[in-house]
């Protein structure tokens, strides 16, 4: 069992989960430099935004994620997701499902009608993740250099 769980981006363990996943990303990136920003505590504070972090039986740090409010859409408020990871040997497990429906959940309590996200087509498990849970693809919405693929949803 696992227990998710808000803090701030600022927190060691929120911290330490953000050094680990920018590291597997700027090692695993395709074609060019992976461009890692951490990001600004205030965008994950409510009612901007909320981030997450996964705690297995142990009470070990595993994964983390958030989501922030962005610039509305044609459904009205929209969040973001950000920065969902889980250490590479919890994964399968269920626990990515687990953690993007809490993130969904958190949006739509901050008001969200619509949740979106960018990632790259290289990272498969990500697009199996993203398209089990409702995901489609949308017209890009920012100008990530790290993305190549947008994706939103309907919430409600």
């Amino acid at each position: 069992m696992v227990d998710l769980t808000a803090t701030s981006v600022d927190d060691p363990a929120a911290r330490s989960l953000l050094t680990d996943y920018f590291r597997t990303r700027a090692d695993t990136f395709p074609g060019h430099t992976y461009t890692t920003v951490f990001p600004a505590p205030e965008v994950f504070e409510p009612p901007r935004g909320v981030f997450v972090v996964v705690t297995d039986d142990a009470g070990t740090p595993i994964g983390c994620g958030g989501v922030r409010e962005i610039a509305a859409g044609a459904l009205g408020p929209r969040f973001e997701v950000k920065h969902l990871y889980l250490a590479p040997a919890t994964r399968g497990r269920g626990w990515g499902r687990m953690l993007l429906a809490d993130l969904e959940h958190r949006a739509a309590v901050l008001g969200a009608a619509e949740v979106v996200l960018d990632t790259h087509h290289t990272l498969a498990p990500a697009a199996r993740l993203y398209a089990a849970a409702g995901f489609t693809p949308i017209e890009a919405y920012n100008d990530n250099p790290n993305a190549t693929v947008w994706l939103g949803k309907a919430l409600g």
